[in-house]
């Protein structure tokens, strides 16, 4: 078994006997649903690490590794999809403008904005507008909360790691590589 393999199989064993486990603990998960209300509550402020653990009163560390264990995703990721799912809502429902929406889902900058966006859900945010209202007439009938939670985006992986894997199904070999065998050069 190489490193990574280990590695990765030690993230998925239980923990050692002795430490709780954040399902298991009912005060941990009370604290870490408190900080999870308030980043729902508040999405578009800013939510480092240091700051959720304060809210939950545990280190960071153990916050970020709780939080993990409890919910599936880091808490920066879960910002994310509840930003995006916000994104996507005000996209879909008011006339608003898309740097408006940019700024009051809490981004800084549009161009970020844009595309994580992108990154995510597969459309630009001007795109993913003019889908959700020419689907309108066959999305009213829907209750909110089942739409909300349909379009919600998968976070499973880090966006960065979603950009490396495109990036190399569109890499081409470099034309300095040698030709196979039985291949005319």
């Amino acid at each position: 078994m190489s490193a990574r393999e280990e590695f990765d199989a030690s993230l998925s064993a239980s923990p050692p006997s002795g430490s709780t486990d954040a399902l298991e603990d009912p005060a941990l998960l009370r604290r870490l649903l408190r900080a999870k209300d308030r980043m729902d509550a508040a999405s578009h402020e800013a939510w480092p690490v240091k700051r959720l653990a304060a809210v939950s009163g545990v280190s960071e560390a153990h916050f970020a590794r709780s939080f993990k264990r409890a919910f599936g995703l880091p808490p920066h990721r879960y910002l994310l999809t509840r930003r995006i799912e916000q994104a996507t809502t005000l996209l879909r429902d008011t006339d608003l403008a898309i740097t408006d929406i940019a700024f009051a889902t809490g981004w800084e900058s549009l161009g970020t904005f844009g595309r994580i966006f992108r990154d995510i859900t597969g459309n630009s945010p001007g795109a993913m507008r003019e889908a959700a209202r020419a689907n309108m007439a066959e999305l009213g009938s829907v209750p909110a909360c089942v739409l909300k939670a349909a379009q919600r985006p998968d976070l499973t992986m880090a966006v960065l790691e979603k950009r490396r894997r495109a990036a190399k199904a569109t890499v081409r070999p470099s034309s300095n590589a040698r030709p196979k065998a039985g291949e005319a050069s």
